[in-house]
């Protein structure tokens, strides 16, 4: 598959999230992301200039005013979405696989908020010991934060399967 088809395919199954993909397909359309958002971004630089953000007293970042590349973003988040979730049926995972980072993001976020929301419930004693359990499972899942989008991104570098699954036959090669 090429880079023109590979793009082609992604924008005419812009959300079908069923079927297989193969790894030239995800990769070609995931450079052609790249490459849209690099381009955009001088384009936006040029258009639209840039604003100094004061990030701490007497310390200035220079920001792009992105509209372009957040129009990209966003017109291509679907279909971005729906090739990884494709990707992730041709290697024999769910789909969900895919969101692995962000449930994680999510347990993390959950568990700090219920663990402050207990703050003046464990002052004292009880609070140091269970205070030292919270640092260990905190550790753990920073962890594991960490981990998570790499096993993703080599769960999407596995070949393809080389027979039928539960989420469609094998796709032709140079499929369309």
């Amino acid at each position: 598959m090429s880079f023109i088809d590979a793009i082609k395919t992604c924008f005419r199954k812009y959300a079908t999230f069923s079927g297989r993909a193969r790894r030239p397909e995800y990769w070609w359309f995931a450079l052609f992301l790249f490459i849209g958002s690099v381009v955009l971004g001088f384009i936006d630089g040029a258009l639209f200039g840039t604003v100094e953000v004061e990030r701490a007293p007497g310390v200035y970042d220079v920001e792009v005013r992105s509209v372009l590349g957040r129009i990209f973003s966003l017109a291509t988040l679907i279909p971005a979405l729906a090739v990884g979730w494709r990707r992730m049926h041709d290697t024999g995972r769910s789909g969900l696989y895919l969101l692995y980072p962000l449930i994680v993001m999510v347990g993390i976020t959950t568990f700090l908020g219920f663990v402050y929301g207990f703050g003046p419930v464990l002052s004292g004693n009880i609070g140091v010991l269970l205070g030292n359990g919270i640092g260990l499972v905190l550790l753990f899942a920073i962890f594991v934060l960490i981990i998570s989008p790499l096993l993703v991104l080599w769960w999407l570098t596995r070949p393809t399967q080389p027979h039928e699954n539960e989420w469609g036959p094998v796709p032709p090669k140079g499929a369309r």
